[in-house]
């Protein structure tokens, strides 16, 4: 092997392959503007990953067979590849969001951008939410996941061949062992953390191997496999035809490139994002990738669909097109405080399909194909560095506000910055306790009289007690997306969030500190027996399911899990609270206070009320569970904050010039300290 030639050979050109990206990246693109044509879109990035893994392993497998392989040319290949088109859409998305973001939108973009020239976008999205969160939409760089992923493997993969080549490893056991451990890891996350499993490296390397498995086993054909190709090519001859027809593997190739669209088309319709994806539901998208690039082309999709001059124009220009299309998605939503208008969508898409192909065309082509030189690497890659240092700087600058004094009130926006210190832990149960949990803890005494519990609504109404605003002597247990109830858990997709632990916990946590004599109970209702979010948000993930198998409504389990716990709970002799959850905002409460920059259509400045009677509608089934509670435990109390919020005709977001909402569904500190000391004031406290 030559670790000095920069003449890298690549495989025969496939115009079939181009196509086949064009049917991934329209996928993509199409879930992206309108997820209720294609469900499944997203499962173009599988596809992607499978054609990426056999082209590029072709190229390992051959240079290494023929001494001619060198990891510096490898890199420099996909330098001039990647850099031109990604440089091109991260300054785009800078210059864009300088004019168009608030300042803590903007940081947010800094760090994206960051992780974007770094290629560990994946992992910083992993750690802030999923990929079909409501909050992905306003991330105009969260499709760079997976090409964080493409380049972590591609930063490994060509070292451990050369390795394993060196040493006479078999690289066919290689690719399997790897690929099994992935696959696995896959499908085993899925039922314990779905986000991560969406988002590691390690659990979708596999679909890039299978990509590898292809180009090992195209290159280094057994008589074996020769043999049982031929075999089954003359079983289909024999099946699909009356009259006897050439032994030349037509007939295989024809149905394996029908199966393969076959399974891309049942993944397309079928597969959608509430399905618990990746998984086993992965292997539709890869192994219809693998048939159809198998079939080679020669075979009649291949041939006359994949290979025709569209399709190939769009697989051409699809690398550009999937960096395009999401940031011209995104920044429409942003500007727009929402799904757009179809028309806006498409005109997007448009935009992006253009922008692509003149990406491709003027700046990558030349760059990419042109004469080599270093002096251009060596520019790329400071740019990206350079690129990479300034998405830093506005990430540490808080997003650079002076861009907006002049026109927006930025204090008032402070309102609503996400408060980390009522999310986490902060060591403090550690401190006053000694005690810890997985969950969330949080109390400033070594004993408290009063215990909050719940989901991230019961972490808000404890906030201006955490801050030091309102003086509680309290502790606060809490589990993100998780209502407190016995016996039955919260399933966000095919993912078990173990939610009955926490009424577990509260329990045992009664039992070893006894001077709480108080539990306030809350929890965002209806949204998780509704399985619908309010205002802005849609359809949610979530569901309930009894721990002992039984069958009920979301509605009876809701109730039943709540009764049971708060039964326990009054047992004990403890003072029982149930908060009802206050009204969703349903909006973005920054729409409230100002008017964002540039926007698409006309807009003005929210009044930020909505109509009492939607208000009434949406609580109504969980107002008369919360009845239903209190009439089998009769000594529950019930606090309404309904009042602090709403008049006869309005629910309003806005009170004394302040924000009662930090986003769309969670109260501010302000509102939590309302209700607090009205709390406090009818004796519901101690």
């Amino acid at each position: 092997m030559s670790s000095s030639s920069h003449f890298l050979t690549h495989p025969k050109y496939r115009a079939d392959i181009d196509g086949l990206r064009a049917v991934a990246v329209l996928s993509v693109v199409v879930f992206h503007a309108f997820p209720q044509w294609i469900r499944g879109g997203f499962i173009g990035v599988d596809i992607f990953f499978v054609i990426s893994g056999f082209l590029i392993s072709t190229i390992i497998f051959s240079n290494l067979e023929s001494a001619t392989f060198s990891l510096l040319e490898f890199y420099i290949r996909r330098i001039k590849r990647i850099f031109p088109a990604l440089l091109v859409v991260l300054v785009f998305s800078y210059i864009v969001g300088w004019f168009v973001l608030l300042p803590s939108e903007y940081s947010e973009l800094g760090k994206h951008i960051t992780s974007g020239v770094f290629f560990v976008s994946n992992l910083t999205l992993w750690s802030e939410s999923g990929y079909f969160d409501t909050d992905a939409e306003v991330k105009p760089l969260l499709h760079l996941w997976s090409l964080g992923i493409e380049e972590q493997f591609y930063l490994l993969w060509p070292v451990i061949l050369i390795f394993a080549w060196k040493k006479k490893y078999n690289l066919m056991t290689l690719i399997l062992a790897f690929g099994t451990i992935s696959y696995f890891l896959n499908v085993k996350g899925i039922k314990e953390d779905a986000t991560a499993t969406f988002y590691s490296p390690q659990t979708r390397f596999w679909e890039l191997l299978c990509g590898a498995l292809l180009a090992w086993t195209s290159i280094n054909a057994s008589k074996n496999l020769l043999w049982l190709k031929l075999k089954l090519d003359l079983g289909f001859c024999r099946v699909f035809y009356r009259t006897e027809r050439p032994n030349d593997g037509q007939s295989l190739a024809n149905f394996c490139a029908a199966t393969g669209l076959f399974l891309l088309i049942i993944g397309f319709y079928r597969i959608n994002p509430n399905i618990g994806f990746p998984g086993k539901w992965a292997l539709i998208p890869t192994l219809g990738a693998m048939l159809i690039i198998t079939a080679g082309p020669g075979a009649w999709i291949n041939r006359v669909i994949l290979s025709n001059r569209l399709a190939v124009g769009i697989g051409l220009i699809s690398f550009p097109l999937y960096l395009w299309h999401w940031p011209l998605l995104s920044f429409a939503h942003i500007m727009e405080g929402g799904t757009p208008r179809a028309d806006i969508r498409l005109g997007a898409v448009v935009l992006a399909i253009a922008l692509a192909w003149a990406t491709y065309h003027f700046i990558e082509r030349p760059l990419r194909f042109g004469k080599q030189n270093y002096t251009k690497i060596a520019a790329l890659c400071s740019l990206m560095i350079l690129l990479g240092a300034l998405g830093w700087y506005t990430k540490i600058n808080n997003g650079l506000p002076f861009r907006m004094e002049s026109n927006i009130n930025l204090k008032s926006l402070e309102q609503t910055a996400e408060p980390k210190n009522i999310l986490f832990s902060d060591g403090s149960c550690e401190k006053f306790l000694n005690f810890s949990t997985g969950g969330v803890c949080l109390t400033n005494s070594s004993a408290p009289d009063l215990l909050f519990v719940g989901d991230s609504h019961v972490m808000a109404l404890a906030g201006s007690a955490v801050v030091g605003k309102v003086s509680l002597n309290y502790m606060l247990r809490g589990t993100h997306g998780c209502p407190p109830m016995l016996g039955y858990s919260i399933m966000d997709q095919k993912n078990n969030k173990g939610c009955h632990t926490l009424a577990i916990e509260t329990l045992a946590i009664l039992a070893k500190y006894p001077s709480i004599k108080t539990v306030v109970l809350s929890s965002r209702g209806p949204f998780y027996f509704s399985g619908e979010g309010y205002g802005i948000e849609g359809p949610n993930s979530y569901s309930m399911f009894a721990l002992d198998g039984s069958m009920k409504s979301q509605a009876e389990m809701f109730e039943d899990g709540y009764s049971k716990f708060i039964t326990n709970l009054i047992s004990l002799h403890k003072k029982v609270v149930f908060v009802i959850d206050p009204p969703e905002l349903g909006e973005d409460p920054k729409g409230c206070l100002v008017k964002r920059p540039i926007s698409i259509l006309e807009k003005t400045v929210s009044t930020c009320a909505q109509d009492r009677a939607k208000v009434d509608k949406r609580q109504a089934v969980y107002r008369k569970i919360i009845n239903n509670i209190q009439l089998k435990n009769p000594t529950l109390l019930i606090y309404d904050p309904i009042d602090l919020f709403c008049d006869k005709v309005y629910c309003h977001g806005i009170r004394e010039r302040k924000l009662l909402y930090r986003d769309d569904d969670h109260i501010s500190f302000w509102g939590s300290e309302i209700i607090l000391n009205n709390m406090l004031s009818n004796n519901v406290l101690p």
